[in-house]
């Protein structure tokens, strides 16, 4: 007796789709709000997002300080009311201050909304920064930085960013235990009367939108919101170590953290797409050459992955892993061994076909929902880009050729461009 097996599915080719443009409005002071209309569910998605991120700021610790304190009290609501309206609410925050931005995103039930936006507002214009509550966080703060110079994956990226920005630019500044007791109420008030005005700020909603969000959302930011113009010269600069190769020493570590790579082009670049395949075959999935090289053929490590992030000034590619003492320079000798096949190897269609379903099923997850397309457009409308830039990246997935492969990592992984930071 036989047994027949029934024919295998057809393999499609991955469609992510078209992801939606936002449609855009300002209220009565010109602060732009992009608008998502999406879900069935009766929930919406408010990012407030401000120019005023590490970029901005003149001392360590003031953007992300200043961010952390908007709910910790403002003008009519201590932090503890804060939090509890916004339980009772059935609403969460997410404060954020990256390199470039900072603000904070809320969820809520959208039959919410007027009172949400009127806390919304306490939180955004109206932060008392008291001095106890100031010194708690950054106690805590403090506490938490000692214990993180303990981890040699945490030194080599700091030292990693301090080579490829300079120690005079905030995207590589160094914190030093000194720069906790610098913090105070003042300083953090300068820096919101500057950052977090009407000219620097954005708005975008994802999800059902309630009818009333425009009228509400003038009331709360559009009416009483000054517009004062700060005029700021800043002394910040870009400008690479020029020894790219560093050891921190920590002594009794039982592991090496590696970080290598550069700085490089960002979102705007035409290359950038292309730069965004290779960095995938070379180590940014599972199944990638490095991951295959370094772990699975040679067990020197758990996890070897790299990445190519996009700044407002720059760009930067990274390559990071943690290994063992001894394993440490088979390990570099490898990824560069990996970066130079890469150079002079043309990828085969076989790799390259998995690495494009790959991208395009990613790209799906990228568009599923309407909070993940608002995700998705602030991550391109950062650079003033619109949601074409993700049909000229799949246009990119889909036809790049070996040949241009081998370009970009000739152009944009020379090795003698690379910076080595290793701590352990």
């Amino acid at each position: 007796m036989s047994i027949v097996f029934p024919p295998k599915p057809p393999v499609l080719p991955v469609d992510p789709g078209r992801t939606q443009q936002p449609a855009m409005v300002k209220l009565n002071n010109g602060i732009p709000v992009y608008m998502i209309e999406a879900g069935t569910e009766d929930v919406m998605r408010i990012d407030f997002t401000f120019d005023a991120g590490q970029a901005q700021e003149y001392l360590p610790l003031l953007a992300s300080t200043t961010n952390t304190m908007l709910t910790e009290g403002s003008l009519h609501y201590s932090s503890s009311e804060l939090n509890k309206i916004l339980d009772f609410h059935g609403a969460f925050y997410n404060l954020y201050a990256e390199k470039d931005r900072a603000g904070f995103t809320i969820f809520f039930i959208n039959r919410y909304i007027e009172k949400i936006l009127e806390l919304a507002g306490e939180i955004a214009i109206q932060p008392l920064f008291h001095e106890a509550e100031l010194k708690a966080l950054m106690k805590k703060r403090l506490q938490l930085y000692l214990v993180n110079r303990e981890k040699v994956n945490n030194l080599a990226m700091e030292h990693f960013f301090e080579s490829i920005f300079g120690n005079h630019h905030p995207y590589g500044r160094q914190i030093v235990p000194e720069d906790f007791e610098n913090m105070n109420p003042p300083l953090l008030k300068d820096f919101h009367a500057a950052n977090y005005t009407p000219g620097k700020l954005a708005i975008i909603i994802s999800g059902k939108i309630h009818m009333r969000t425009l009228d509400l959302l003038n009331r709360h930011f559009g009416e009483n919101f000054a517009s004062d113009v700060y005029i700021e010269e800043s002394l910040n600069f870009l400008k690479e170590s020029k020894n790219r190769r560093n050891h921190i020493k920590k002594p009794g570590a039982v592991q090496t953290a590696v970080r290598i790579g550069c700085p490089t082009i960002n979102k705007c670049h035409p290359d950038y797409p292309g730069l965004k395949i290779l960095n995938v075959i070379l180590g940014g999935y599972f199944n990638s050459r490095l991951m295959k090289n370094i772990r699975e053929d040679k067990g020197l490590t758990y996890g070897v992955h790299s990445m190519v992030s996009s700044l407002i000034l720059s760009g930067f590619n990274i390559i990071s892993t943690e290994v063992s003492k001894k394993s440490t320079q088979k390990a570099v000798d490898e990824i560069y061994f990996e970066i130079e096949r890469l150079q002079n190897e043309p990828v085969e269609k076989e790799e390259l076909e998995i690495v494009r379903n790959y991208m395009l099923g990613e790209m799906v997850r990228m568009f599923d929902g309407p909070f993940a397309l608002a995700e998705s457009f602030r991550s391109v409308w950062e650079f003033g880009l619109d949601t074409s830039y993700y049909d000229r990246l799949i246009k990119k997935i889909r036809t790049i050729t070996p040949d241009e492969i081998t370009t970009l990592a000739g152009t944009y992984y020379n090795i003698e461009n690379l910076h080595e930071i290793k701590a352990g």
